[in-house]
């Protein structure tokens, strides 16, 4: 489960323009939104990220719905599996049965009407447990203190309110510490679905590392992975 006061939904779908709409109708009812174009993908997401439910398309080339569902939860022995929210144009009874008993929360049928979907969402999310709180909610990078509850870096005389698109990066890579973000998984998880560019996350990197880096050309706390993305490092 994330950590983050906004929930986190992955949503997968091979339907390129239904993705789109989703994570831009999602993002509008304040959720934050990664996508994903098939299950590999989404399990390289889910590596990589946290999230608080998936909402995911049954019939997908490869790797099906159903087949990932009953995958993550033989996976997953957890106490707090990620809630999954089945959609598809099959409405068998015989469908729904296999969805339900592959592990699914809920199941929505194609076509829908996107309140449906946001009221089934809130609905899982308000019967999940509700994860513990953590015994440790800041995260020290050096002489700076990032508290994500807040948005703000703090020193012992300096409170740095951070911008939007900062305070985004910043809660997706806090979410994750030590793991690699790619520019792509960072550009979907803190812009709720907007197009932006690669190089509009590096200048937004560079930004954050002049705020919390001693010396930001040669990074302690937020790395360059070369090849992959960046990755948060905190002070254990």
């Amino acid at each position: 489960m994330s950590l983050a006061l906004v929930p986190h939904i992955l949503v997968v779908d091979d339907d390129t323009r239904l993705r789109g709409l989703l994570a831009r109708y999602l993002g509008e009812q304040n959720f934050i939104v990664t996508t994903a174009r098939d299950a590999q993908d989404a399990r390289a997401k889910l590596k990589s990220l946290a999230f608080d439910l998936m909402v995911l398309d049954v019939m997908m080339p490869g790797e099906s719905g159903f087949e990932l569902t009953r995958s993550l939860r033989l996976a997953d022995a957890t106490a707090r599996p990620l809630p999954i929210l089945l959609l598809t144009a099959r409405g068998e009874a015989d469908d729904r049965i296999e969805g339900l008993e592959a592990g699914a929360d809920d199941y929505l049928l194609k076509p829908f009407e996107p309140r449906e979907l946001l009221l089934r969402i809130n609905a899982i999310l308000r019967r999940a447990p509700k994860p513990t709180a953590p015994t440790k909610t800041e995260i020290k990078l050096g002489g700076w203190v990032y508290n994500p509850e807040r948005d703000e870096l703090k020193s012992a005389d300096e409170i740095v309110a951070l911008t939007g698109m900062e305070a985004a990066l910043m809660r997706a890579l806090a979410a994750s510490p030590g793991l690699v973000l790619s520019r792509e998984a960072l550009a979907e998880s803190s812009t709720a679905g907007q197009a932006i560019n690669d190089r509009t996350i590096d200048v937004q990197v560079t930004r954050l590392r002049r705020k919390i880096e001693a010396d930001a050309k040669n990074p302690r706390y937020l790395v360059t992975i070369r090849g992959e993305g960046y990755s948060l490092r905190p002070d254990s």
